[in-house]
């Protein structure tokens, strides 16, 4: 597959999925990029915002087998890997695979589970793996997991660690929106007279990986590619983190910043790629010193003054290598 097809085949999935949630397509694209980049996408803000809807949309929009998994505090990790059965006919174990085998999977309010059923799910996202008995099970792919969690509500949750928060790949909140996005809502819902809608399917499982592949084709600058080291590396320095990103946020912004580069029909990154991605891609994985909190300080605030801090390669020299 060419950047072209890609870059057309991903602005009908958008188009498709930006029926269903209306006047975010900048939040739409960022998951989109997240799919591209074979990882995982955080959907974080308050109830009502259409996180799962979004998640269920790319899931009907791109053909994929999905499943869908309410975090509770009583959810075992056996409920969403699987788990062995007696099988009185064959006098044996029998494994039934959980919600998990699947190639998205929706985790709804991930932070109500407790802190045993989310390491459950750290092996699969990082080596797309279950061990369940002392048998690993490969995972098909794709396997990408669109998580969602309510950021003001604390009562019977469970704050996900560092450690997961770093398997996501990016994270991504919507919003409310705008008066006229909102009447847009409403008017398509007295037009089809329902609540539901159904998406026509763009791409399907073998498609999204050829995009997947395509991605690869995209040339990365060195002058680029220390942009973003120096990006990451300033993180570390900052006097407002108590910890800054790890090797794995580089690698984010440089899986997101070819995806993105990619959507535009380009086969090589600019400056402006990587700024555009920085925040999702880097801001969750920040931890703040704790006295800055109370001067409502967040990890976007200080991605945000990394990039005003850092020098910009030359555009024309990034042009010129390519």
């Amino acid at each position: 597959m060419g950047l072209r097809e890609l870059a057309e085949l991903g602005r009908r999935l958008v188009d498709e999925v930006e029926r269903a949630v209306v006047g975010k397509r900048e939040q739409l694209e960022l998951v989109l990029l997240g799919m591209l980049a074979d990882g995982h996408v955080l959907l974080e803000d308050v109830p009502g915002l259409a996180k799962t809807l979004t998640a269920r949309s790319f899931a009907e929009a791109s053909g994929l087998g999905f499943s869908r998994v309410q975090f509770t505090p009583d959810l075992l990790p056996a409920d969403v890997t699987g788990s062995s059965i007696w099988n009185q006919r064959d006098g044996d174990f029998e494994f039934r695979s959980g919600p998990i085998f699947t190639n998205l999977l929706i985790a709804d309010e991930i932070n109500r589970a407790p802190p045993k059923t989310q390491a459950a799910l750290l092996e699969a996202m990082q080596e797309r793996q279950v061990t369940t008995d002392g048998v690993t099970r490969p995972l098909e792919r794709p396997f990408l997991v669109l998580a969602t969690q309510n950021p003001i509500e604390y009562e019977g949750t469970y704050p996900l660690p560092e450690a997961q928060l770093d398997r996501f790949l990016l994270r991504t909140g919507f919003g409310y929106p705008s008066g006229d996005a909102e009447w847009e809502m409403l008017a398509r819902r007295i037009e089809r007279r329902g609540d539901d809608l159904r998406l026509a399917q763009i791409i399907d499982r073998e498609t999204l990986l050829e995009m997947q592949a395509a991605v690869e084709l995209v040339h990365v600058e060195p002058s680029v590619g220390r942009y973003m080291v120096a990006i990451v590396a300033a993180t570390r320095e900052s006097t407002s983190l108590a910890v800054g990103a790890s090797p794995r946020g580089s690698l984010a912004l440089l899986k997101l910043s070819r995806c993105r580069a990619a959507l535009a029909g380009r086969d090589f990154v600019t400056p402006d790629d990587v700024k555009a991605i920085a925040v999702p891609a880097l801001a969750h994985r920040l931890l703040l010193k704790p006295e800055l909190w109370v001067q409502r300080r967040s990890g976007e605030d200080v991605v945000l003054e990394t990039l005003a801090l850092v020098p910009t390669p030359p555009a024309e020299d990034v042009v010129a290598a390519t």
